[in-house]
């Protein structure tokens, strides 16, 4: 494929995206000029082998193909009301894949949409990673807040120990934070929440800030009080997960969020 006529197809592709409410979509009825289906009905066919396709993934069809209007000219300055389809990156790649690749502009649009799906791939899992860097960071805080608030209230370095494995063992339903390194196979010299996922990061941190206000606000003093205080929180926690169909000890680990950091951080080094 010449350069020209690839140079013409990607301005073509980049000018026809729409946005709104921060969501891009491309008009079928435009795409039909562009991949140079002179017959709606042609296109039509391939679109709904697309969707089969999309169904089949696992996705929802109507978060990617949105049945729409759009209104062409007729001539004399006159214009109709004809049927279209609102085309998500993700479906436009899927119309692509099932259109007829011997044409130079399905070609370059399976390519095009390929890459640009994902790039998009790419974005949206640096930003779980970072959300969940971000969560770890926050709950290291939280326990070094509790830590600081319960020494003054006569609880050492050890006592502390005990009442994060005992919270642990309230929110993971009976496995204190041995018995979860253990279950999920982390090693025993790694904290347990570099391997946790999202969801129990932020639950470990909810129930960690709750001790730290009702620590203070209950003027709890002494090991046993604070102790029954972060069991009960951690069980509350729970029992929210549990009313949303959550066990947090049955979900699965995730990659060493050291490996995580360093890698964002080479990342972020290259840009």
């Amino acid at each position: 494929m010449k350069h020209e006529l690839i140079s013409e197809l990607f301005d073509k592709f980049e000018s026809s995206r729409y946005e709104t409410e921060e969501v891009e979509y491309w008009s079928a009825r435009d795409l039909q000029v562009i991949f140079n289906y002179s017959d709606w009905r042609n296109l039509v066919k391939v679109i709904e082998k697309a969707k089969q396709a999309c169904k089949n993934a696992g996705e929802d069809i109507g978060d990617h193909f949105v049945d729409i209007t759009k209104m062409v000219s007729i001539g004399s300055g006159s214009e109709r009301e004809v049927e279209d389809y609102a085309l998500t990156r993700y479906a436009c790649y899927l119309t692509a894949q099932n259109g007829d690749s011997a044409k130079s502009e399905i070609a370059f649009a399976q390519t095009y949409f390929a890459v640009q799906t994902r790039k998009q791939e790419i974005i949206e899992a640096r930003l779980l990673e970072t959300e969940r860097v971000l969560a770890r960071e926050k709950l290291m805080k939280s326990e070094k807040k509790l830590s600081g608030i319960i020494y003054e209230r006569g609880v050492d370095d050890k006592g502390f120990a005990i009442i994060r494995s005992k919270g642990d063992r309230a929110l993971f339903g009976g496995y204190n934070t041995s018995d979860m390194k253990t279950k999920l196979g982390v090693p025993a010299k790694r904290p347990l929440a570099d391997f946790l996922p999202t969801l129990t990061i932020k639950a470990k941190d909810f129930a960690t800030e709750l001790t730290s206000h009702n620590v203070i606000d209950k003027d709890l003093q002494g090991e046993k009080s604070i102790e029954k205080e972060h069991i009960d929180n951690n069980l509350e926690v729970r029992n929210i997960l549990i009313k949303r169909g959550v066990k947090p000890e049955n979900l699965s680990t995730e990659e060493d969020l050291q490996k995580i950091k360093r890698k964002l951080d080479s990342d972020e080094k290259k840009y």
